[in-house]
């Protein structure tokens, strides 16, 4: 079995694959500090949750945008799983060709997401991650990663509102029934929801104006996602295990 891992600023992200079917997936915490013995000790607790043998988990794979937390992370992928780890990075092979100023900027996560959307949908597409940031990019036809958008994401934003006014509360990130709130909880979820709705669909309709590639799909994932797929005809697909099935193809390609 392959054990998948996605480190982003936010959460965790961990799969279990047996061939092409993933087995079981869950999320931790980024930013609580922890030793290699406490990553190994919760992942295996994870995996057996669910029945899986560590025994059973033969390689493992990993892409990071959180450089501080590697050196405990890739010790405890060692010593529990006694594998060493596939890293997402210079030398890897991706079937996708980096066509950007600097090709080296370009996040893992980036990367994994743009593979998963080409392989399981084709070129052109626009890959939307809801995380942390909202990220935008770009493939084309011919499987060449043209171009990226970078915008706050909805909790950055979110946060942002309660925490640089004192007296707006910290709310539940979602849609209310009705844009014409009355009172402040269901205004900020208002502002927050539609206003990121609206931002969504005019940075998707700049593209595909600028870029002028007919049939050009587009595609999220992430966790705040739904929210948005849910009420935009913008995005035709929404794939919440994007960036672990494009970590699984990757690893296809490397082995």
């Amino acid at each position: 079995m392959l054990l998948v891992m996605d480190i982003g600023n936010t959460n965790i992200t961990i799969g279990t694959y047996k061939g092409k079917e993933l087995i079981g997936s869950w999320r931790m915490t980024t930013k609580l500090q922890r030793t290699s013995d406490e990553y190994g000790l919760f992942i295996c607790n994870l995996l057996k949750h669910r029945d899986i043998e560590i025994s059973d988990i033969k390689d493992v794979i990993i892409s990071s945008v959180v450089p501080n937390i590697m050196y405990s992370f890739v010790n405890a992928i060692k010593k529990y799983f006694k594998t060493e780890p596939l890293i997402i990075g210079p030398g890897i092979k991706t079937g996708i060709k980096i066509n950007t100023e600097n090709p080296k900027e370009v996040g893992a996560d980036r990367i994994v997401d743009i593979v998963a959307a080409y392989e399981l949908y084709g070129g052109p597409a626009i890959v939307i991650d809801f995380g942390t940031a909202t990220t935008y990019d770009v493939v084309t036809e011919d499987g060449s990663f043209i171009a990226a958008i970078t915008s706050p994401g909805i909790k950055i934003s979110a946060n942002a509102l309660w925490q640089g006014a004192a007296k707006l509360p910290e709310i539940e990130i979602k849609k209310p029934q009705s844009i014409l709130a009355r009172d402040t909880i269901t205004s900020m979820q208002a502002g927050l929801v539609y206003g990121y709705i609206g931002q969504v669909e005019y940075i998707i309709k700049k593209i595909k104006e600028e870029l002028d590639l007919p049939g050009i799909k587009v595609i999220s994932t992430g966790g705040l996602a739904k929210i948005i797929f849910d009420e935009t005809d913008s995005i035709e697909i929404n794939n919440p295990m994007l960036t672990l099935e494009g970590l699984r193809i990757i690893y296809e390609k490397n082995t």
